[in-house]
């Protein structure tokens, strides 16, 4: 299995025009929350596919990493409790309407990134990409925040710098 740094220089180097990121800073938590809505249909008693997806992601994040795990727990915590609101609205044509309305805008947004960029999203060449966007987001945001400089060292020297 690739490490943490593997995945995010792979992913990286089909994102290095900050436009791109910029885009996908909103994009990616879209696409995010509204698959957590469309995902939350019952399979067994009281267990929804959103569960499944968020305890097969969190332990492929845990896996990679203890501290971007966490990360990745308090970003996709975040989502579900949006994702909730959508569920909870007062009909099940208004919240398939938003939820899909919510997944096509971020898919948008994330369009517009790669038209800036120039080249396809990541998850074309490599479907583990689905997962690993989400994660390129938190790890971009720590790296504003003055976070994980190693890392961003590491992606930059492999993928070159974000272009501006």
């Amino acid at each position: 299995m690739k490490t943490l740094s593997e995945h995010l220089i792979q992913y990286a180097h089909y994102h290095r025009d900050q436009r791109n990121i910029y885009t996908h800073f909103a994009g990616i938590p879209l696409i995010v929350i509204a698959l957590f809505s469309l995902l939350s249909f019952e399979i067994a008693a009281g267990f929804t596919a959103t569960h499944l997806l968020l305890l097969g992601s969190l332990a492929f994040y845990f896996r990679l990493s203890l501290s971007m795990g966490l990360v990745m727990l308090l970003f996709s915590a975040s989502c579900y409790a949006v994702a909730l609101q959508l569920v909870g609205l007062e009909s099940t044509a208004t919240w398939l309407g938003a939820s899909a309305a919510v997944f096509v805008f971020g898919w948008v947004l994330q369009f517009i990134g790669h038209y800036f960029e120039g080249k396809k999203p990541a998850f074309v060449d490599d479907l583990v990409g689905l997962l690993i966007g989400p994660l390129f987001v938190m790890a971009e945001v720590l790296f504003l925040l003055g976070f994980a400089k190693s890392l961003q060292q590491q992606i930059d020297q492999s993928a070159g710098p974000v272009h501006k």
